[in-house]
């Protein structure tokens, strides 16, 4: 397949390019579209640079004429593009709201008009809110509680509404927390990572026992591959870690992990004012992404350690960023408000 993929040089994104150009489907060809937002960042693209089946083209989905151009003789769109931190969400919601569902819909509608075969559009598991108990199905109701995740959820309904009214032959793909390397260092598990190596304090949001489904990026990237080229138009499918819940820790439980793994002191991790309407727990049932074949390569446990190294090993990647102006401000202005306090 000729597949254009948005959001390409991103952390997910980048993963799934490499995956397919230099792993899965050696006769693909793969355009990346990205803006080069803070977190695009062409280094997450270079194992590929070079390649006959491989071009870049820096542009924003939102812009209809950069999208056409790039649909030319395209047969997939994998729309990874997005804004997706819920901090940055909640300090600055009218950036989500057009890249993630204005933009969103500019580029499944231009893709229509274009005749492209399949569109993937990636959504998130926090558009179905927190999850006490149990897993969320497919058919479950949305009750998102960000800005991040209303918007995500605004972008795949529109998905799926272009899909029902106009024929756009889409697909959407709901995933858990991604884990692993070429993050951008402002998510706990790369963060925590990066300031630990630092002897930098780790901020903990509330008391730390918030949940999550971690999946491991590579696993993430193969779940999107299957659902891509196996998946049925119309439906949605879960992406997430498979593993007993028992063994996907609390963040509280990760961050000692990754201090113990870097031998370093429990006493750095900080205890902070919480995230507004911070969901306490999320999983999504399986089943359907398990119907198409799919199993996953990683085991958290051995995920996490890998990714840990992976920073230690990877300096020149990752304080080039955090010493950067826009992480420096950023960092200032969510932390600013929410002084350290003792549980």
């Amino acid at each position: 397949m000729r597949i254009l993929v948005t959001g390409g040089a991103g952390f997910i994104g980048s993963e799934f390019v490499r995956r397919t150009l230099l792993d899965s489907h050696p006769s693909d060809e793969v355009m990346v579209l990205d803006k080069l937002t803070y977190a695009g960042n062409l280094a997450n693209l270079e194992p590929v640079e070079g390649l006959a089946r491989f071009r870049f083209v820096q542009g924003d989905i939102a812009d209809r004429d950069t999208v056409q151009a790039a649909l030319h003789g395209t047969d997939a769109v994998v729309n990874f593009a997005a804004e997706t931190h819920v901090d940055r969400s909640i300090l600055d919601p009218d950036a989500f709201v057009k890249n993630d569902v204005l933009g969103t819909w500019i580029l499944a509608e231009t893709a229509r008009a274009s005749g492209v075969g399949r569109f993937l559009h990636v959504s998130t598991d926090e558009v179905y809110g927190a999850v006490p108990t149990g897993a969320s199905l497919e058919t479950d109701r949305l009750d998102p509680t960000s800005p991040y995740s209303a918007a995500k959820a605004g972008g795949e309904l529109l998905v799926l509404a272009a899909y029902k009214t106009y024929g756009l032959p889409a697909i959407v793909v709901r995933g858990a927390n991604a884990y692993g390397p070429y993050q951008y260092p402002e998510k706990l598990i790369p963060l925590h990572i990066t300031n630990a190596i630092d002897d930098q304090s780790l901020p903990m949001y509330g008391d730390g026992q918030q949940r999550r489904q971690w999946t491991h990026v590579s696993d993430f990237a193969s779940a999107v591959d299957a659902v891509l080229r196996r998946g049925t138009l119309g439906e949605i499918y879960n992406i997430g870690n498979p593993e007993p819940e028992a063994l996907l820790p609390v963040n509280m439980e990760i961050s000692r992990r990754i201090l113990s793994v870097l031998g370093k002191p429990e006493s750095l991790i900080e205890y902070v004012v919480d995230r507004p309407a911070h969901d306490r727990r999320y999983r999504v049932n399986l089943d359907k992404l398990g119907a198409l074949g799919w199993q996953p390569e990683w085991r958290f446990a051995d995920g996490l350690d890998a990714t840990v190294q992976w920073y230690v090993d990877h300096p020149h990647w990752w304080r080039p960023i955090k010493s950067g102006e826009h992480h420096r401000a950023y960092y200032a202005r969510n932390y600013a408000d929410r002084s350290s306090f003792a549980r």
